[in-house]
């Protein structure tokens, strides 16, 4: 007997990636639509939940989301004053829940969804994993026409004071279920080499979709640079509790 594959469905009950906070009335289905097949190719397929009008499920080919316009009121209780918005409504995007394989693909099918409706209603999207605002003119930096992981895992630098070490960390592999990495060097060394290869570093994570081992190896780049995964750590740098992998790269 043969098993059929089924392929994956939007869920409400996946955390959103993106906040959308607007003013006016939430842009048409086919609005969306259209400025979706123009930037994308298409076909968009939208359809409304049959019990709630502002829940729409989203679709193109093989990827799939989950879309609230507006959040009810008993959600954002106290959410746009802890984003210091002064928006009248809240929507949000919410990818499905697919395999690790498929995740890079379902993340950006996502993206371009926030990126539609933060220009249609001109307003502003939250990326709630890196703690990050994409007003209109910033996603024109970001076409987002294929997937490239600086576009949704920004590098990001801090200060390990009780080690006078600069430390530089992703935030947004969580995206993908997997842990964030990090790195430290000593104060007053460039950091650009660091931030290489956090960066190649992360797009192999993110097409494996696991959290490597301490102790593992892993080669990444085009040059064939390995890494070690020397330590595994809870820390907060957004506010919230994110897993850590420190790297070091092997001579």
């Amino acid at each position: 007997m043969r098993i059929r594959k089924k392929s994956p469905k939007p869920s409400a009950r996946r955390p959103p990636l993106y906040f959308v906070g607007y003013r006016g009335t939430v842009p048409a289905p086919e609005e969306l639509k259209t400025w979706y097949d123009l930037e994308y190719g298409g076909p968009l397929m939208l359809r409304a939940d049959e019990q709630a009008a502002e829940s729409w499920h989203a679709g193109h080919g093989p990827w799939t989301a989950h879309i609230v316009m507006p959040l009810p009121a008993t959600h954002v209780a106290g959410l746009k004053e802890q984003l210091a918005w002064e928006h009248e409504h809240v929507g949000a995007v919410a990818p499905s829940i697919v395999p690790p394989r498929d995740m890079p693909d379902t993340i950006l099918f996502a993206a371009r969804l926030a990126r539609g409706l933060t220009l249609l209603t001109q307003g502003t999207a939250y990326d709630i994993t890196t703690n990050q605002y994409v007003n209109p003119s910033d996603w024109k930096d970001r076409p987002l026409t294929h997937f490239v992981v600086s576009d949704h895992i920004p590098i990001m630098q801090g200060e390990d004071e009780q080690s006078r070490r600069t430390w530089c960390y992703t935030l947004g592999l969580s995206k993908f279920g997997v842990d964030e990495l990090e790195m430290f060097l000593p104060a007053g060394l460039p950091d650009q080499p660091s931030r290489d290869v956090l960066r190649e570093t992360a797009d192999e994570l993110t097409r494996t979709g696991q959290s490597p081992k301490v102790g593992s190896h892993i080669r990444v780049g085009l040059l064939g640079q390995s890494v070690e995964i020397a330590n595994h750590r809870t820390a907060a740098p957004a506010g919230r509790m994110l897993g850590f992998r420190e790297i070091r790269i092997l001579p």
